[in-house]
């Protein structure tokens, strides 16, 4: 409840509202996006965005310990403690690979001196000979490039996420992602702006109830409702002639709609699920229109209209689709509650290979679990993107659930192992991307270090190499694998 200053090129210490002052602010510490946003008085401003323009104060609505930049440190700390299933079989090699080179160097050194003096033959200087060739050995096969360079790998893959506004909560989650070949897509707020308008509305019986009645009903039977659509309904209606209504007993039936008493009377908002579910008559013929989405409305169980929301495609949703079939993507998915002919129309426009409409959140879950089954016993993965609370038992049940506009839901970010920073879908071809050069960067580090530090213990053993061929077997092949490694940050550093 505190109110702050916040000045020109100052930081925005805490999350809040601007309660005085407009401004431009830079949010890319958190979204990785250069472009500036525009904040007005009412709007959400949130800690780690810098203060471009004018000054502002800001009433704050968190504390420090729950504000998103604490949050996002908190993620990023985190995800160095969830290794990769290769960084793991990294460190059990390096286990066993010390004292098997060991004993190999120890062989080398004692084993053909011993067959050569058995022969009868005794040469000079040939114990020497076989210590320092078994020394070679030893210095060339440190495990040094291994160890090091492959969790590096994966960290640079997590800071190159991050920098472009990806936060992914451990090493584990960017394999995965390397080997997501299915992406599962909610549609309101993730594909879609989840900002709706009123394109259309359809009386039973217009005696009975007027349009601006009918749409007021719905706003105030919606008002409570965290559902997009029941937010979009208050932007929407600004009726002053119905300020007088009151609501009370407000029910929100989850996939449903919700269920209130205004001015004493019982009002039902929702889809045709929820008429049928209160054996509300006279809706039979009523029908989901192509064009958006249908809000049924009911008085005292007498069927009053509907009224026909549409919502808008996000700006790079149509090339998502296609920048994920570019990534490797083999199948997209949407999964909504919508209706079916208001989802194949979006998914037909996106692109998206399937869609299943109607879902209730229980139905996601078995949807999901369904398209996971399809991929058992493969190192195939399914990554399911949503954005809202809803949708974190969805997120929580995929094998990588990835939260978009992570500056919001609580429960979506902690649900989520990867949170997108800003709003964008096609961060999520972007993540896939990250994660598959993250992989290649792994195995290339260790297929060139076993291959060279191979070579050049056989080239040692055999006496043709000397010491500063092995020490380049260690030091040499640790630094270019290192520096390989770090390339990762300057992959795409312009996009």
């Amino acid at each position: 409840g505190d109110v702050i200053v916040v000045k020109p090129g100052e930081r925005v210490p805490l999350d809040g509202v601007v309660v005085s002052g407009t401004t431009m602010v830079d949010t890319s510490a958190l979204t990785g996006e250069s472009v500036p946003r525009e904040i007005l008085t009412g709007d959400e401003i949130l800690s780690g965005f810098v203060n471009n323009g004018g000054v502002i104060e800001v009433e704050v609505k968190k504390v420090f310990g729950q504000s998103t930049v604490s949050r996002v440190l908190r993620l990023v700390e985190n995800a160095q403690s969830k290794k990769a299933r290769t960084q793991k079989f990294i460190s059990r090699v390096a286990k066993y690979y010390t004292p098997a080179v060991c004993l190999v160097a120890l062989l080398v050194a004692v084993i053909p001196p011993l067959v050569t003096m058995a022969m009868g033959v005794y040469a000079g200087g040939i114990w020497k000979v076989w210590i320092y060739r078994a020394l070679e050995i030893l210095v060339v096969s440190c495990p040094c490039a291994l160890v090091i360079s492959v969790p590096l790998s994966f960290f640079a893959g997590i800071g190159l996420a991050s920098e472009k506004g990806i936060l992914v909560k451990g090493s584990n989650y960017l394999e995965m992602l390397a080997h997501t070949t299915t992406a599962v897509f909610d549609k309101t707020g993730t594909l879609t702006k989840g900002v709706f308008e009123v394109t259309d509305v359809h009386l039973a019986d217009p005696s009975k109830m007027d349009r601006e009645t009918l749409i007021a009903l719905a706003t105030h039977a919606e008002y409570y409702s965290n559902h997009p659509i029941s937010r979009s309904l208050k932007k929407v209606h600004h009726c002053a002639e119905c300020e007088h209504l009151i609501v009370e007993n407000t029910e929100e039936v989850s996939g449903h709609g919700v269920k209130c008493v205004v001015n004493g009377k019982m009002i039902l908002a929702g889809n045709m699920r929820l008429m049928q579910k209160e054996n509300v008559k006279g809706c039979v013929e009523c029908h989901e229109d192509d064009t958006g989405t249908v809000i049924h409305v009911a008085c005292d169980g007498e069927y009053m209209g509907h009224i026909i929301i549409s919502d808008i495609e996000k700006n790079d949703a149509c090339e998502t689709v296609s920048l994920l079939k570019k990534a490797g993507i083999t199948k997209t998915v949407m999964l909504t509650g919508d209706s079916q002919s208001a989802a194949e129309k979006v998914a037909k426009k996106l692109g998206v290979d399937e869609v299943y409409a109607q879902l209730l959140p229980a139905d996601k879950v078995s949807k999901l679990e369904d398209l996971i089954e399809q991929n058992s016993g493969t190192n195939r993965h399914l990554a399911f993107v949503g954005d809202g609370i809803n949708d974190a038992p969805v997120l929580s049940r995929a094998d990588v659930g990835i939260a978009m506009g992570g500056m919001g839901s609580d429960a979506a970010i902690e649900a989520a192992d990867v949170v997108i920073m800003d709003d964008m879908p096609s961060r999520v071809a972007t993540a896939v991307t990250v994660g598959k050069k993250t992989m290649r960067t792994v195995w290339q580090n260790v297929i060139f270090a076993l291959g060279v530090k191979t070579l050049i213990m056989v080239i040692c053993a055999t006496g043709l190499g000397n010491m500063w061929m092995a020490v380049f077997g260690d030091v040499g092949v640790t630094m270019l694998a290192v520096l390989n490694a770090m390339r990762l940050l300057w992959f795409n550093k312009n996009k």
